[in-house]
C-alpha cells in the first residue's frame, strides 16, 4: 500500500514513475513526506522542477529527512526553491501521519 491519495491515470510516465518512487523510499517517513508532495504538486511541475525533484529522490532518506527537520545542515547545492516548498509544504504542528 503506497497511500497515496493521487490517481496517476492522467499522469505522462514521467511523472507516474516519480510519483511511485516518491511513495516507495524505504523509510516509511520519508515515502510520507515525499510522496504527499508529489500528490500535490507533480502534475504542475515544469520539466525543471520534475528534475530536481528527481534529484532529492536520489537523496538517502536519512539525510534528506535531517535537512527537512533541520538536524543536518542544508548542502548549498540541494538550497532550492523547490526544496523550501517541500519543507513547507508539511506543517510541524502535528505528526506526518495525520
Amino acid at each position: 500500500m503506497s497511500g497515496s491519495t493521487r490517481s496517476s491515470a492522467d499522469l505522462d510516465p514521467r511523472r507516474r514513475k516519480i510519483l511511485f518512487r516518491a511513495w516507495h523510499r524505504g523509510m516509511r517517513e520519508m515515502d510520507l513526506i515525499m510522496g504527499r508532495f508529489a500528490d500535490d504538486a507533480i502534475a504542475g511541475f515544469d520539466d525543471a522542477e520534475l528534475d530536481e525533484f528527481e534529484r532529492l529522490i536520489e537523496v538517502p532518506d536519512r539525510d534528506l529527512l535531517g535537512w527537512i527537520t533541520g538536524e543536518i545542515a542544508l548542502p548549498e547545492n540541494y538550497d532550492t526553491e523547490l526544496f523550501h516548498r517541500l519543507k513547507a509544504f508539511h506543517r510541524h504542528d502535528k505528526p506526518i501521519h495525520v
